[in-house]
């Protein structure tokens, strides 16, 4: 199961984070593609995820108009089956400051759901309890399953899987 390179939405692309980019990320460097703030703490973490071609790790989340990248999406890894056998992975995604609200991670998260969707692998995320906008863009999302908190003490919620059109 692989997810393309490039997940294209309305207004925003969400590419794969190559090797030399995480290494970049990982060293303090810049691109001068990236929004000032861009990365955040969070975005090098997800650097440090990179292995080598896996479609299922982090991405840039770049504005299409003009090409400024501003925050990070991706799976925490490749499908595993959960309890129920059906085969679930993890995301996360955040934004330079200056980004939020105004839906740019619903339609991120949206993006990369809906390819998940195409391949029949549910998802899942994590969120702390106090993160208001985050836990409104899952649920604008779908994530209507709440599965209790993890060991940081984060909610843990999962979106149903999707039927795949005439499947």
């Amino acid at each position: 199961m692989t997810l393309p390179q490039s997940v294209p939405t309305e207004r925003l692309t969400l590419d794969l984070f190559t090797t030399d980019e995480a290494a970049l990320m990982l060293a303090g460097g810049r691109d001068p593609r990236w929004h000032p703030d861009y990365p955040r703490r969070d975005d090098r973490d997800a650097a440090s995820m990179v292995k080598g071609d896996d479609s299922w790790g982090p991405r840039h989340i770049t504005r299409t108009f003009d090409g400024l990248v501003f925050g990070s999406i991706g799976f925490f890894g490749p499908p595993t089956a959960a309890p129920d056998d059906v085969p679930e992975v993890e995301i996360g995604y955040g934004l330079v400051s200056d980004a939020r609200g105004r839906g740019v991670a619903t339609e991120a998260v949206r993006g990369l759901l809906a390819q998940a969707d195409a391949l029949g692998v549910r998802v899942r995320a994590s969120v702390l309890p106090d993160n208001a906008a985050s836990i409104r863009v899952l649920a604008k999302c779908g994530f209507t399953e709440l599965r209790g908190a993890n060991e940081d003490g984060e909610l843990v919620m999962a979106r149903p899987l999707r039927p795949s059109i005439g499947g």
